[in-house]
Order: C-alpha cells, then sequence, then structure tokens
C-alpha cells in the first residue's frame, strides 16, 4: 500500500480537531416536539458527524434500519409515526455503539422500557463517558501514530508506518468489543449461579 505520510498526518491532526471539540447533544438540546422520520435520520447526520468527507454520502441510518430496532424492540414505538426526545436519545446510543456491538448485544444494554427521567439520567451518564473516552482515544491514536505524526515521544505501541497504524486501530477495536461482550454475559452473574474462576498455573 502507497499511503502519503503527510496526507496522513494532516488527516490525523484535523480529526483530532474535530473530536477534541466534539460532543453528542444534550438531553435539553434535543427537540421534544414529535418529527417525522425523514426529519430523525437527517438530525442524527448531524449529530453523530462521525463519517469523513468521502464517506458522507453513505446512509448509516435507514427509515428500514430505525423500524428494525423497533420491530426488535430495541427502542420504544414511535408515537403516532412521531418520535420524541426519548427515541431519538435512544437512536444516539444505538448509532454510537453499533459501531462496536452486535444488536442483539445492545438489546441487553439498554433497557427499552426506562421512563424520561431514567432514560436522561442513563443519557447523561453514557455522554459524559462518550466525550471522556473520545479524548481518551484520541490521546491513545497520537501515542500509536507518533513516527506518521513526527512526534519525538515514541514507546513499543508507536506504529511505524499507516499500515502498521490500521493493524493497531483495527486490533484494539476487536480486542475491546471482546472485553465488552464478555462483562456483559458476567451480569447477573455470581460463583454461586455458575460463575467461575480460573486459577493460573
Amino acid at each position: 500500500m502507497g499511503y502519503d505520510k503527510e496526507l496522513v498526518a494532516g488527516k490525523l491532526r484535523r480529526w483530532e480537531r474535530y473530536m477534541d471539540h466534539y460532543k453528542l447533544p444534550a438531553w435539553e438540546d434535543i427537540p421534544d416536539f414529535g418529527l417525522y422520520m425523514e426529519q430523525v435520520t437527517a438530525l442524527l447526520k448531524e449529530y453523530l458527524d462521525y463519517l469523513p468527507p468521502e464517506l458522507k454520502e453513505e446512509q448509516f441510518i435507514t427509515p428500514a434500519t430505525i423500524n428494525n430496532y423497533v420491530r426488535k424492540r430495541v427502542m420504544p414505538e414511535p408515537v403516532k409515526k412521531k418520535y420524541y426526545r426519548i427515541h431519538i436519545v435512544y437512536l444516539i446510543i444505538i448509532c454510537t455503539l453499533k459501531q462496536s456491538l452486535s444488536i442483539a448485544t445492545l438489546q441487553t444494554m439498554i433497557p427499552a422500557e426506562l421512563s424520561a427521567d431514567e432514560l436522561r439520567a442513563y443519557y447523561d451518564a453514557y455522554r459524559r463517558w462518550h466525550r471522556i473516552i473520545a479524548r481518551y482515544f484520541c490521546e491513545q491514536v497520537k501515542l500509536f501514530a507518533a513516527s506518521v505524526l513526527d512526534h519525538e515521544e515514541k514507546t513499543e505501541l508507536t506504529a511505524e508506518n499507516t499500515e502498521e497504524l490500521i493493524f493497531a486501530s483495527a486490533l484494539t477495536g476487536g480486542f475491546c468489543r471482546l472485553l465488552a461482550e464478555k462483562l456483559l454475559l458476567l451480569n447477573g452473574e455470581t460463583l454461586e449461579s455458575g460463575g467461575s474462576i480460573e486459577l493460573e498455573d
């Protein structure tokens, strides 16, 4: 593969600046007057502007996808075909987590019948963690990409080129997904209910 190091470094720096200021919308900033499906998909594209400009025309959330989430009871049904704040909050959480977790796994993680007050508390905590992890991730990218970004401080985690940075990113994502799924499987488990501790040799 032939990557232009300066181009990649420039894109990484621009993405870091973007992520440094990015926040999920606050609860009170999300409309609660009833939106139709087309308005919801447009709003989600605005809120979850993760895609680079080259991919923005792709539809990451469609009416069919939202209908599927409702059918599978991952989120509440619309009210007379209109979506309110609670629906949009569910969709924000689902869309950000589905990058690393399956919809079946998400069903066990996000209760679909939360009251508005419970959902607000859940979302406020989720929004705070989203911001913390985004910043932490940017710091890790700088560490992984030190050679690409021409930083002097390097460690054994520093990728030597863009190909190695891709490997590091993909592997990190895979291990993080496995850990999240493993922890979710432990929900409700105790040693008495069949959980076990494996002793090291």
